[in-house]
């Protein structure tokens, strides 16, 4: 049996990563692939749950130690996942009070071993957009010139993972209403 491949996928909150990644599994599936996606958010929730946090959206607001110690529980859970493909959803950072931390800090990269990323955009305003009719989450008021600052973190915090595992990265413009295509030159960059 071949060795699963585990993917790194990042988006802003906006970008249509979810949708992307949504659209990938379909894709692969039909093509008899064995796919799993797991969001690193939520597998950090599910632990954060035993520690008595009710809300996901609250993880962003806990001390930065606490994060570190979430994410290598979330990182060792995902990292013994051995499907042909592991997508991992998740965010290359998170906002915190104290600034902007990784969301892939070295520790986390060492146990999951990813073997490529992949960096979901789109233009701000469509993000600015997507976010403003979004009530599915908690999320920060911001203006399309905050937007752009993240993406340009997005892609310096994603930029330092490539270069600590030496795999590559594909950046992925998620333009509204082309959804199967940004999959499928998601599908083409991983090599399946």
């Amino acid at each position: 049996m071949a060795e699963s491949k585990k993917v790194i996928i990042v988006g802003i909150a906006g970008a249509g990563k979810t949708t992307l990644v949504t659209k990938i599994v379909e894709i692969l599936k039909s093509k008899n692939k064995s796919v799993s996606v797991h969001s690193f958010g939520t597998v950090m929730f599910e632990e954060a749950k035993k520690l008595g946090i009710e809300n996901r959206d609250e993880l962003r607001k806990l001390a930065v130690e606490e994060q570190k110690h979430l994410q290598a529980m979330a990182a060792k859970k995902i990292a013994g996942f051995s499907d042909d493909l592991v997508i991992i959803d998740t965010h290359a950072f998170i906002s915190t009070k104290e600034g902007f931390y990784p969301g892939l800090p070295y520790p986390v990269l060492d146990l999951l071993k990813p073997a490529n990323f992949i960096a979901v955009s789109a233009r701000p305003e469509e993000i600015y957009n997507r976010r403003m009719k979004d009530n599915t989450r908690t999320r920060d008021i911001i203006s399309i010139d905050q937007i752009k600052k993240e993406l340009a973190v997005q892609e310096a915090m994603l930029s330092s993972c490539v270069v600590l595992t030496g795999s590559p990265m594909k950046s992925i413009l998620n333009t509204e209403g082309k959804v199967e295509e940004a999959a499928l030159e998601v599908i083409n960059a991983i090599g399946l």
